[in-house]
């Protein structure tokens, strides 16, 4: 049960962190992007790996999970 918790309000943090990413490149960049879509997955999809990997790595020896 804690574990669906943790990975859910992880999830939420990384939708919005990945559009403020997203949003900062398009800055930059000085136009927005065709596929935009695509870009904000690619973007979600890198940051859900490496966090919900984070994620198990610390709750594995801790909690048993």
């Amino acid at each position: 049960m804690l574990s669906a918790v943790i990975y859910t309000v992880a999830g939420l943090v990384l939708y919005f962190l990945a559009d403020w990413v997203l949003n900062q490149i398009e800055v930059r960049r000085g136009q927005r992007f065709e596929n935009r879509s695509v870009v904000f997955f690619v973007i979600i999809l890198v940051l859900a790996m490496v966090v919900f990997n984070l994620i198990q790595y610390l709750m594995e020896g801790r909690i048993g999970l």
